[in-house]
């Protein structure tokens, strides 16, 4: 959670020399490279057949759409903004390995999670006067895609070590990444500075892969919904940096609305499944 919840800032860093589809392309690209390279050195063997669809929707949604649709709302919408906006991944993410899975999380639990996306969807309602901008709507299919990838990556963390789900989900996706690269390369701003390259390294080594790996194996010890209810608190955590890394000046209700969902972590944690 505490890796992810750079990756927002690190995203504008890397913004200031990339182009939103050349930033997505070349950050799975190197995500994949250190991945199969991760692969290799482990001799691990290669995922069963029936695992490729759960795979494919880890590539899917956390290596091409989640980093896609997240870089082109940075475009438009705050770091806090989106941040606190993408507070609404763990519920959605409880929500759908539950219709994975067949379990039922209590009441308790739905209660509290269902609190917290009230009040991120109630913050963006207000600071968009009532309808959700173009930026909103990019972060809330980001989250949809990305929930997908966990829920289906948690799963498979009972067949493989964690690290190796996230592994072969970005080598999955590097036919896509480097296709993205090469088309988007040529079109788009290319001034590669010191802070976009910095920032380039953080999303691709740690975002992509790094944070993943002990992301699925949290996961896999307590549970997708549990799990993902911790992930509540990125979005305070964003706000901080946000403030301190690039100087945004936060409204009012962020912290209030950050808050509150940090209260809701507390109350799903404590909610037995």
């Amino acid at each position: 959670m505490v890796s992810f919840s750079l990756t927002f800032p690190a995203t504008v860093w890397a913004l200031d020399g990339f182009g939103p589809w050349t930033a997505t392309g070349v950050r799975g690209l190197l995500a994949g490279l250190l991945a199969a390279l991760c692969l290799r050195l482990a001799r691990a063997p290669l995922p069963a057949r029936e695992h490729l669809p759960a795979l494919l929707t880890v590539a899917g949604g956390c290596v091409v759409g989640f980093p896609l649709l997240t870089t082109l709302a940075l475009r438009t919408s705050g770091t806090a903004h989106s941040a606190v906006v993408i507070g609404l991944l763990p519920l959605a993410t409880a929500v759908i390995s539950s219709a994975l899975t067949g379990r039922r999380p209590s009441r308790a639990f739905w209660a509290a999670a269902g609190a917290g996306a009230l009040a991120v969807l109630a913050f963006t309602l207000g600071r968009s006067g009532g309808l959700p901008a173009v930026g909103d709507l990019y972060l809330f299919g980001a989250l949809l895609v990305c929930a997908a990838g966990y829920a289906q990556g948690g799963r498979l963390t009972a067949h493989m070590p964690g690290w190796q789900v996230i592994a072969w989900g970005v080598v999955a996706a590097i036919p896509v990444s480097a296709l993205v690269t090469v088309l988007a390369l040529p079109v788009e701003p290319f001034r590669p500075t010191g802070t976009a390259v910095a920032g380039m390294a953080y999303v691709a080594a740690v975002s992509q892969f790094g944070g993943f790996v002990v992301w699925y194996r949290g996961m896999g010890v307590i549970g997708v919904p549990r799990a993902s209810q911790l992930q509540l608190a990125q979005p305070l955590l964003t706000l901080g940096w946000a403030v301190l890394l690039l100087g945004e000046e936060l409204s009012p209700l962020a912290p209030v609305t950050a808050l509150a969902v940090l209260a809701c972590v507390a109350a799903t944690q404590r909610a037995r499944a």
